[in-house]
């Protein structure tokens, strides 16, 4: 008997490409998330100076990682809607294990000892020791980590499954309102989640200090999630013309049945 190839096979071909993407894009989200920038000063701006729950002088400081995140939560509706909830929640445990390992891999690096001449090879840059640069900038605390991964998991899980009861009511109508609100939950629970974790539990922080940053990196990502609805529909044409009208919706259509 011929084992089928599965890269004929343009819905195979479309779900490695999918996953490839995801998975790459919360990796780098991660290992990224160490740096704090200044929103307003990207913008050319001086920084705002706002108050939440009590703590004023709040700017949009944010990590790195959330120019990625909205991404992975734009890619997660994309998967759900030809390959359903099954299909992101596969993924997302996929993803969870390859960042644990890829932390373990980098803490391997951190352990291993540098060679002699390497922490003093990049003073003619400004970087007086790289090996302390290197454990600095991969070195990520274990409460963050975890915190990290537990809010991932947890907000794809909410995510996918607000998206699949969305779209059992809508059908096939109304794409922009299952991504929009399944992408909003979710956020909203992965901002409060990864900062409860990392800095009120791991590192005592004022309870009102986490609420209030996890306030604001939640206000970034409410209006990145709206600016990036015409995006979804751009995907969803891509991928319509790619698999064929027919193709797509018989994907759509068994998606729903779960």
């Amino acid at each position: 008997m011929q084992i089928p190839n599965i890269l004929q096979q343009k819905s195979a071909k479309l779900f490695m490409v999918l996953g490839g993407f995801f998975v790459c894009n919360a990796l780098i989200a991660e290992l990224i998330g160490v740096k704090i920038f200044s929103l307003e000063k990207v913008f050319g701006s001086e920084p705002f100076s706002f108050s939440f729950f009590g703590k004023d002088g709040l700017g949009f400081n944010l990590t790195v990682g959330v120019l990625l995140w909205p991404i992975v939560f734009v890619m997660t509706d994309v998967i759900n809607e030809y390959f359903g909830e099954k299909g992101v929640r596969f993924l997302s445990i996929l993803t969870a294990i390859l960042i644990s390992y890829a932390f373990v891999m980098i803490m391997m690096g951190i352990w291993v000892p540098s060679a002699d001449f390497w922490p003093n090879s990049m003073q003619s840059r400004g970087i007086e020791n790289m090996d302390v640069a290197f454990n600095g900038v991969f070195g990520q605390g274990q409460w963050i980590i975890i915190g990290s991964i537990i809010a991932f998991l947890v907000g794809q899980i909410v995510d996918a499954n607000v998206f699949y009861r969305i779209k059992k009511w809508t059908g096939q109508q109304r794409v922009w309102l299952r991504a929009t609100v399944s992408t909003l939950i979710s956020q909203f629970i992965d901002s409060y989640i990864v900062l409860l974790i990392a800095f009120y539990i791991g590192a005592d922080w004022d309870l009102r200090l986490v609420l209030a940053i996890g306030t604001v990196n939640y206000i970034y990502k409410f209006v990145v999630a709206v600016l990036l609805i015409p995006a979804i529909y751009a995907a969803h044409a891509v991928i319509d013309r790619y698999l064929g009208k027919e193709l797509a919706s018989k994907m759509r259509k068994a998606s729903l049945k779960e």
